[in-house]
């Protein structure tokens, strides 16, 4: 029997309102979200949902329940609400009137993107966010995008490299949109509809201050495996250092071959080294013929290192507590989290002091098939947007 839901809404000192709801259907979870958001205080609702939920009449009851107020938003690879990590979950958050300003649109068929056309959505958005801030002068520190993108489109890089290069001085960060753990077809929430293999991007100018950040866990070890055959298209690695690719990477974390899982391979990811920093390229799964299938971007001659983890508790407690210095105290973090990190969390038995951690730190969002900073997609890292508290006046 399903346990009784629940459905709970907290208001930040922002103005901004998160409310979420395991309730039964999509129609029942918009019922619940009338009962706490008033449309007439908000100019945007973000939604991200659990894939078990129907996409369809989850958008149709949205757009009934609250004509006018545009959605935007995704479906995951698990929830994170004020109460915790959740499955089966919907999870909205409303951005009010007051305070801040808000421009959406989507880019559609990523499998057609180009360089000019990605770009020419972002800078026709940017100029929709300055006319609706008017008169009022960009300041530094308070603007951000968030993009949410299909994670099964293979088109991760080079729509946030896009994105962030016609948007100049404006910091991008997202999540790829997650599919449970089935790896099979996500959906993206714009303009009233269901859109697959499509990026969302929201513009936000606010009053707060804002700061966009990543943070991962792990350091590289001396273990290194070259890519020698692959289909960058796919991204699917075929081998490594000339041999079977999932058999080679097994022996160099010393595993049987049959022991490869998703929660292995978050244990012993690999990284590749770019600008003097390193960055994950996180495996996805074996494949029947003994392949490897990457959340990232891979090809022939890529030099990938195997890294050891470090304490992931800690990691997220120093750049959270790094952030709530910086604004004078966190109202909202907008978070984004590997889908690979959750289960990492999982196997070393750390969840519950990671939601101690978010719930402290008013972390909101979901757990991703890949997460987007600056104008990198990235793997096995937490990004997001800090939102600070509101300052006095004067």
């Amino acid at each position: 029997m399903r346990p009784e839901s629940r459905t709970r809404a907290r208001m930040h000192a922002s103005g901004m309102l998160t409310a979420w709801s395991d309730a039964g259907s999509a129609e029942a979870v918009v019922a619940e979200f009338a009962r706490q958001i008033d449309p007439s205080r908000y100019g945007q609702l973000l939604v991200f949902f659990a894939p078990s939920f129907d996409a369809e009449a989850l958008a149709q009851a949205l757009a009934a329940t609250f004509p006018g107020l545009p959605v935007a938003g995704c479906s995951t690879a698990g929830e994170i609400t004020p109460d915790g990590i959740a499955s089966d979950t919907v999870v909205a958050l409303a951005l009010p009137h007051g305070g801040f300003r808000v421009a959406t649109d989507i880019i559609s068929e990523l499998g057609g993107l180009t360089v000019e056309n990605g770009a020419a959505v972002a800078r026709r958005l940017r100029a929709a966010l300055e006319r609706r801030c008017g008169d009022r002068a960009a300041a530094p520190g308070h603007r951000f995008a968030l993009v949410f993108i299909d994670g099964m489109s293979y088109r991760e890089e080079m729509c946030v490299s896009t994105i962030a290069m016609a948007l100049d001085d404006i910091p991008v960060v997202g999540g790829s949109a997650g599919d449970g753990l089935r790896f099979g077809v996500t959906s993206q929430l714009h303009g009233g509809r269901v859109h697959r293999q499509a990026a969302v991007i929201v513009l936000v100018d606010t009053d707060h201050p804002v700061e966009v950040f990543h943070t991962d866990n792990f350091s590289p070890t001396g273990r290194k495996l070259v890519v020698t055959r692959c289909d960058p298209e796919r991204r699917i690695v075929h081998e490594l250092n000339a041999e079977p690719a999932a058999a080679e990477y097994a022996a160099a974390v010393g595993v049987a071959p049959e022991e490869l899982t998703p929660v292995l391979f978050a244990s012993h990811p690999v990284v590749v080294r770019v600008g003097g920093s390193h960055y994950c390229r996180s495996i996805q799964r074996v494949n029947p013929d003994g392949s490897l299938s990457f959340f990232c971007a891979i090809d022939d001659g890529v030099v990938l290192t195997i890294a050891r983890p470090r304490d992931l508790v800690a990691a997220a407690e120093a750049e959270l507590a790094r952030l709530d210095r910086a604004l004078g105290g966190l109202d909202l973090v907008i978070g984004f989290d590997c889908v690979l990190r959750r289960l990492d969390a999982a196997r070393r038995r750390v969840r519950p002091r990671i939601e101690d951690l978010y719930r402290r730190h008013q972390v909101v969002g979901f757990f991703t098939y890949g997460e987007q900073f600056g104008g990198m997609h990235l793997n096995q890292t937490f990004s997001g947007v800090a939102i600070g508290r509101p300052r006095p006046a004067g």
